[in-house]
Protein backbone atom coordinates (compact mmCIF):
# COMPACT_ATOMS: atom_id res chain seq x y z
CA UNK A 1 0.00 0.00 0.00
CA UNK A 2 1.46 3.19 -1.25
CA UNK A 3 1.94 5.81 1.51
CA UNK A 4 0.11 9.09 1.83
CA UNK A 5 2.42 12.09 0.03
CA UNK A 6 5.10 9.91 -0.90
CA UNK A 7 5.33 9.28 -5.20
CA UNK A 8 3.79 6.74 -7.40
CA UNK A 9 5.38 3.79 -7.76
CA UNK A 10 6.70 3.12 -11.20
CA UNK A 11 6.93 0.04 -13.46
CA UNK A 12 8.82 -1.41 -15.80
CA UNK A 13 6.01 -0.64 -18.08
CA UNK A 14 6.29 2.95 -17.76
CA UNK A 15 9.80 3.61 -17.65
CA UNK A 16 10.30 1.28 -21.17
CA UNK A 17 7.25 4.07 -22.50
CA UNK A 18 9.26 7.24 -21.08
CA UNK A 19 12.72 5.31 -22.78
CA UNK A 20 11.00 4.45 -26.09
CA UNK A 21 9.94 8.17 -26.23
CA UNK A 22 12.90 9.68 -25.36
CA UNK A 23 14.27 7.61 -28.42
CA UNK A 24 11.62 8.71 -30.50
CA UNK A 25 12.50 12.74 -29.74
CA UNK A 26 15.82 11.63 -30.06
CA UNK A 27 15.34 10.22 -34.09
CA UNK A 28 12.98 13.12 -34.71
CA UNK A 29 16.00 15.45 -33.77
CA UNK A 30 18.19 13.90 -36.33
CA UNK A 31 15.63 13.39 -39.23
CA UNK A 32 15.10 17.13 -38.59
CA UNK A 33 18.92 18.14 -38.87
CA UNK A 34 19.75 15.76 -41.65
CA UNK A 35 16.25 17.26 -43.92
CA UNK A 36 17.53 20.85 -43.08
CA UNK A 37 21.15 19.77 -44.21
CA UNK A 38 19.45 18.22 -47.20
CA UNK A 39 17.18 21.27 -47.97
CA UNK A 40 20.27 23.90 -47.56
CA UNK A 41 22.51 21.53 -50.46
CA UNK A 42 19.46 21.70 -52.86
CA UNK A 43 19.39 25.21 -52.01
CA UNK A 44 23.28 25.41 -52.85
CA UNK A 45 22.90 23.40 -55.72
CA UNK A 46 20.10 25.82 -57.46
CA UNK A 47 22.35 28.38 -56.38
CA UNK A 48 25.16 27.04 -58.25
CA UNK A 49 23.29 25.73 -61.58
CA UNK A 50 22.06 29.73 -61.61
CA UNK A 51 25.33 31.03 -60.98
CA UNK A 52 27.14 28.85 -63.88
CA UNK A 53 24.43 29.80 -65.92
CA UNK A 54 24.54 32.95 -65.59
CA UNK A 55 28.49 33.17 -65.73
CA UNK A 56 28.40 31.53 -69.50
CA UNK A 57 26.40 33.97 -70.57
CA UNK A 58 28.47 36.94 -69.22
CA UNK A 59 31.40 35.16 -70.78
CA UNK A 60 29.65 35.09 -74.16
CA UNK A 61 29.26 38.67 -73.81
CA UNK A 62 32.79 39.38 -73.26
CA UNK A 63 32.07 40.38 -69.67
CA UNK A 64 34.61 39.82 -66.60
CA UNK A 65 31.65 38.28 -64.84
CA UNK A 66 32.17 40.67 -61.70
CA UNK A 67 29.43 42.50 -63.24
CA UNK A 68 27.11 39.74 -62.12
CA UNK A 69 27.95 39.64 -58.43
CA UNK A 70 27.48 43.22 -58.56
CA UNK A 71 23.96 43.14 -60.09
CA UNK A 72 23.13 40.53 -57.65
CA UNK A 73 24.61 41.98 -54.49
CA UNK A 74 22.95 45.41 -55.59
CA UNK A 75 19.81 44.44 -56.20
CA UNK A 76 19.64 43.05 -52.92
CA UNK A 77 20.47 46.09 -51.20
CA UNK A 78 18.45 48.56 -53.43
CA UNK A 79 15.55 46.06 -52.72
CA UNK A 80 16.08 46.00 -48.55
CA UNK A 81 16.21 50.00 -49.23
CA UNK A 82 12.49 49.79 -50.56
CA UNK A 83 11.30 47.50 -47.82
CA UNK A 84 10.77 44.97 -49.29
CA UNK A 85 11.70 41.38 -47.05
CA UNK A 86 14.95 39.98 -46.73
CA UNK A 87 14.02 36.56 -48.05
CA UNK A 88 12.59 38.09 -51.48
CA UNK A 89 15.68 40.22 -51.32
CA UNK A 90 18.11 37.28 -50.86
CA UNK A 91 16.27 35.59 -53.75
CA UNK A 92 16.80 38.47 -55.90
CA UNK A 93 20.29 38.65 -54.89
CA UNK A 94 20.96 34.72 -56.71
CA UNK A 95 18.09 35.55 -59.69
CA UNK A 96 18.92 39.41 -60.67
CA UNK A 97 22.19 37.76 -62.10
CA UNK A 98 20.28 35.53 -64.57
CA UNK A 99 18.66 38.74 -66.39
CA UNK A 100 20.74 38.34 -68.97
CA UNK A 101 21.10 34.72 -69.36
CA UNK A 102 18.91 34.20 -72.67
CA UNK A 103 22.01 35.95 -74.80
CA UNK A 104 23.51 32.49 -74.69
CA UNK A 105 20.73 31.64 -77.37
CA UNK A 106 21.82 35.19 -79.72
CA UNK A 107 23.77 34.42 -82.38
CA UNK A 108 27.32 36.35 -82.05
CA UNK A 109 27.24 37.89 -85.53
CA UNK A 110 24.41 39.66 -83.57
CA UNK A 111 25.89 39.54 -80.03
CA UNK A 112 28.74 41.12 -80.53
CA UNK A 113 28.49 43.29 -83.31
CA UNK A 114 30.92 45.83 -82.76
CA UNK A 115 28.58 48.70 -84.61
CA UNK A 116 25.02 49.72 -84.18
CA UNK A 117 22.09 46.68 -84.95
CA UNK A 118 19.80 47.00 -87.99
CA UNK A 119 16.26 46.81 -87.81
CA UNK A 120 16.11 42.81 -88.48
CA UNK A 121 19.17 42.40 -85.63
CA UNK A 122 17.41 44.31 -83.15
CA UNK A 123 14.22 41.84 -83.46
CA UNK A 124 16.44 39.18 -82.82
CA UNK A 125 18.46 40.79 -79.97
CA UNK A 126 15.19 41.30 -78.24
CA UNK A 127 14.19 37.88 -77.97
CA UNK A 128 16.90 37.10 -75.62
CA UNK A 129 14.50 37.92 -72.64
CA UNK A 130 12.06 35.69 -73.52
CA UNK A 131 14.47 32.85 -74.53
CA UNK A 132 16.24 33.58 -70.81
CA UNK A 133 12.82 32.57 -69.62
CA UNK A 134 12.04 30.17 -71.56
CA UNK A 135 15.54 27.97 -70.18
CA UNK A 136 14.61 29.34 -66.25
CA UNK A 137 10.90 28.99 -66.59
CA UNK A 138 10.00 25.41 -67.10
CA UNK A 139 11.64 24.60 -63.48
CA UNK A 140 9.03 24.74 -60.16
CA UNK A 141 11.82 25.72 -58.30
CA UNK A 142 10.84 29.02 -56.69
CA UNK A 143 14.61 30.66 -57.22
CA UNK A 144 14.48 29.81 -60.75
CA UNK A 145 10.80 31.20 -61.58
CA UNK A 146 11.66 34.56 -60.17
CA UNK A 147 15.28 34.77 -62.29
CA UNK A 148 12.85 33.38 -65.05
CA UNK A 149 10.83 37.05 -64.24
CA UNK A 150 13.75 38.47 -64.55
CA UNK A 151 14.88 37.37 -67.53
CA UNK A 152 11.36 38.35 -69.01
CA UNK A 153 10.31 41.26 -67.93
CA UNK A 154 13.88 43.49 -67.18
CA UNK A 155 13.38 45.14 -70.66
CA UNK A 156 10.16 46.83 -70.02
CA UNK A 157 9.79 49.66 -69.48
CA UNK A 158 7.34 51.87 -66.92
CA UNK A 159 5.66 54.13 -69.70
CA UNK A 160 4.60 50.47 -71.61
CA UNK A 161 6.74 51.30 -74.28
CA UNK A 162 9.37 48.22 -73.34
CA UNK A 163 9.82 44.69 -74.85
CA UNK A 164 8.70 41.87 -74.76
CA UNK A 165 5.16 42.28 -74.10
CA UNK A 166 4.65 46.07 -73.17
CA UNK A 167 4.15 45.88 -69.58
CA UNK A 168 3.71 49.37 -68.12
CA UNK A 169 3.47 50.38 -64.34
CA UNK A 170 2.88 48.11 -61.13
CA UNK A 171 1.94 45.37 -63.94
CA UNK A 172 5.80 44.86 -64.02
CA UNK A 173 7.03 42.51 -61.22
CA UNK A 174 9.28 44.11 -58.48
CA UNK A 175 11.91 41.80 -59.41
CA UNK A 176 12.20 43.96 -62.83
CA UNK A 177 12.15 47.14 -62.48
CA UNK A 178 14.51 46.67 -59.13
CA UNK A 179 16.88 44.67 -61.73
CA UNK A 180 16.38 47.41 -64.56
CA UNK A 181 17.69 49.91 -62.46
CA UNK A 182 20.38 48.04 -60.91
CA UNK A 183 21.32 47.07 -64.20
CA UNK A 184 21.13 50.70 -66.19
CA UNK A 185 23.68 51.90 -63.87
CA UNK A 186 25.86 49.54 -63.83
CA UNK A 187 26.30 49.24 -67.27
CA UNK A 188 26.72 53.15 -67.55
CA UNK A 189 29.85 52.77 -64.61
CA UNK A 190 31.53 50.22 -66.39
CA UNK A 191 33.76 50.27 -69.15
CA UNK A 192 32.96 49.02 -72.19
CA UNK A 193 34.80 48.37 -75.70
CA UNK A 194 33.24 51.15 -77.36
CA UNK A 195 33.21 54.03 -74.68
CA UNK A 196 34.83 54.41 -70.67
CA UNK A 197 32.51 54.26 -67.95
CA UNK A 198 30.62 57.06 -66.91
CA UNK A 199 31.18 59.02 -63.58
CA UNK A 200 28.94 58.07 -60.60
CA UNK A 201 26.86 61.42 -60.93
CA UNK A 202 26.52 61.63 -64.34
CA UNK A 203 24.95 57.95 -64.46
CA UNK A 204 22.25 59.13 -61.39
CA UNK A 205 21.89 62.19 -63.77
CA UNK A 206 21.25 59.88 -66.48
CA UNK A 207 18.86 57.38 -64.54
CA UNK A 208 16.64 60.49 -63.28
CA UNK A 209 16.50 61.52 -66.53
CA UNK A 210 14.48 58.34 -67.26
CA UNK A 211 12.64 58.42 -63.84
CA UNK A 212 8.87 57.59 -65.14
CA UNK A 213 9.36 56.93 -68.61
CA UNK A 214 11.74 53.69 -68.51
CA UNK A 215 11.73 53.03 -64.12
CA UNK A 216 10.02 53.22 -61.40
CA UNK A 217 9.85 56.59 -60.07
CA UNK A 218 9.97 55.15 -56.38
CA UNK A 219 12.77 53.04 -56.89
CA UNK A 220 14.77 55.95 -59.08
CA UNK A 221 14.20 57.77 -55.90
CA UNK A 222 15.25 55.21 -53.16
CA UNK A 223 18.46 54.50 -55.22
CA UNK A 224 19.29 57.98 -56.01
CA UNK A 225 18.76 58.78 -51.96
CA UNK A 226 21.11 56.00 -50.78
CA UNK A 227 23.94 56.66 -53.56
CA UNK A 228 26.47 56.50 -51.61
CA UNK A 229 25.90 53.89 -49.74
CA UNK A 230 25.27 51.78 -53.32
CA UNK A 231 28.53 53.08 -54.89
CA UNK A 232 30.23 52.27 -52.08
CA UNK A 233 29.02 48.25 -52.04
CA UNK A 234 29.89 48.43 -55.88
CA UNK A 235 33.04 49.49 -54.94
CA UNK A 236 34.13 46.99 -52.19
CA UNK A 237 32.73 44.20 -55.01
CA UNK A 238 35.32 45.92 -57.83
CA UNK A 239 38.30 45.68 -55.07
CA UNK A 240 37.55 42.17 -53.51
CA UNK A 241 35.41 40.34 -55.57
CA UNK A 242 33.90 36.91 -53.94
CA UNK A 243 35.60 33.50 -55.48
CA UNK A 244 32.84 31.24 -56.83
CA UNK A 245 32.84 29.08 -53.73
CA UNK A 246 31.97 32.23 -51.40
CA UNK A 247 28.89 33.22 -54.13
CA UNK A 248 27.53 29.27 -53.91
CA UNK A 249 27.80 29.40 -49.91
CA UNK A 250 26.50 33.17 -49.73
CA UNK A 251 22.95 31.57 -51.77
Amino acid sequence: MTEVGSPPATNSYDVDAIAQMERIVLDLRVMYRERNEALREVTRAHHDALLRLSRAAEYRDDDTGVHIVRIGCLSEALALRLGEGPTFARMLRSAAPMHDVGKIGIPDHVLKKPGPLTPEERVVMNRHPEIGAEILGRSRIPLFQLAAEVALCHHERWDGSGYPRGLSGEAIPMSARVVAVVDFIDALTMNRCYRPAFAAQEALSMLTAQRGLAFDPRIVDTFVAHADELFALRDRIDAEPPDYDELVASG
